[in-house]
């Protein structure tokens, strides 16, 4: 069965893994927090790189066929790096909406809510000179934001007041359209739509990596069909039963048997036995 390895900081590429398995519902799923060092928006490029490589590692080791990098400062820290140490591997990464939020924008003026890191690599200053040159993009790292969400807080008044305060001067610049930068971002779509209002276009771009995922699957020729839904499996490196909780309260799936990981010498181990994981309903 075709087995795709995915990783993230901590809790928000689960918005990627959704998508994975909305559109590959009979592929195995193998999940990486690295929730000791979320998170990544916070870390230089030398240090992504560092827990990328080990990551991808870990996974390679189970037998995963392709690795999705579910994480937008990852993507720009890292793939690159990822793709020229691990050149037999198919790598999908993630990138904020930068062409078709320009597509999107009828008033030229399109926000972007990111990490630091992220807005500060030249991944992303690529994309907005080749996509966006004629638009004047505004953007906001959301300081705390993810803190927020890794805590399990996806609404409430300091959710709120962080996203207020990142979106008001785009919206009297006239930003009509929002690019969620980070995958810890989609959690708080429902807090953000309050906000912007009913006519902004708010675009995530994790539908768009599970198709991208799906083509190379099919380009390779890997038969991605089970006799039924292939399993989720979860790895933490922080807290198993933080991250348990996370996918119960964020994804409304049964909350899982998740496996601990920790770091040593740069590499991931096991730290503790693993234990089986059910499958998880094909939603």
């Amino acid at each position: 069965m075709l087995r795709i390895g995915v990783f993230d900081s901590g809790v928000g590429g689960l918005s990627v893994l959704r998508a994975l398995r909305q559109q590959l519902p009979q592929v195995a799923l193998w999940y990486v927090a690295d929730q000791a060092h979320v998170p990544y928006g916070r870390r230089s490029r030398a240090e992504i790189v560092a827990f990328a490589h080990g990551i991808t590692r870990f996974l390679l080791a189970q037998g995963v066929h392709m690795v999705v990098v579910a994480c937008n400062t990852a993507t720009a820290a890292a793939i690159d790096e990822l793709r020229r140490t691990f050149p037999q591997v198919p790598f999908v990464g993630i990138e904020p909406a930068v062409k078709p939020a320009a597509r999107a924008t009828r008033s030229g003026v399109i926000g972007v809510l990111a990490t630091q890191t992220t807005f500060r690599l030249p991944r992303y200053a690529a994309l907005l000179r080749r996509y966006a040159p004629q638009a004047r993009v505004l953007e906001d790292p959301c300081p705390g934001l993810v803190e927020h969400i890794e805590a399990g807080e996806v609404d409430g008044p300091r959710v709120r007041a962080i996203l207020q305060r990142a979106v008001e001067p785009m919206l009297r610049a006239g930003a009509d359209v929002f690019v969620l930068g980070c995958t810890h971002y989609p959690f708080v779509e429902p807090a953000l739509r309050a906000l912007v209002g009913p006519r902004a276009r708010i675009l995530d771009p994790a539908p768009a990596v599970a198709r991208r995922a799906a083509q190379l699957a099919r380009q390779q020729g890997w038969a991605p069909l089970a006799a039924g839904p292939g399993e989720v499996t979860f790895f933490s490196t922080g807290d198993p039963a933080r991250l348990a909780r996370a996918v119960e309260r964020l994804l409304g799936w049964p909350r899982p048997a998740v496996q601990g990981l920790r770091w040593q010498g740069g590499a991931l181990v096991w730290a503790r036995a693993a234990a089986p994981v059910p499958p998880t309903p094909g939603r």
